[in-house]
């Protein structure tokens, strides 16, 4: 067997053991999943009560210029 011929089936094999692996459902336990979901409840809140830097509002002003005004043109 050449070392191309090799690397082809080592690779091949690989391939295949690694969808096999993410072919399973991982799964977490409900509490878990509560605890995942409060952390990322409570980081969301608190980026939400932070304000808009200025420099975020001058970019969508000049957007809304640039559009005409018009809201939701996509």
């Amino acid at each position: 067997m050449t070392v191309d011929k090799g690397n082809k089936l080592a690779r091949a094999i690989l391939e295949t053991s690694v969808k096999d692996k993410l072919a399973t459902d991982p799964k977490l336990d409900s509490g878990s999943q509560k605890r995942i979901g409060d952390q990322l409840r409570a980081m969301y809140d608190e980026l939400m009560q932070q304000p808009v830097p200025d420099r975020f509002r001058d970019l969508l002003d000049q957007l809304d210029k640039k559009n005409g005004g018009k809201e939701g043109s996509q």
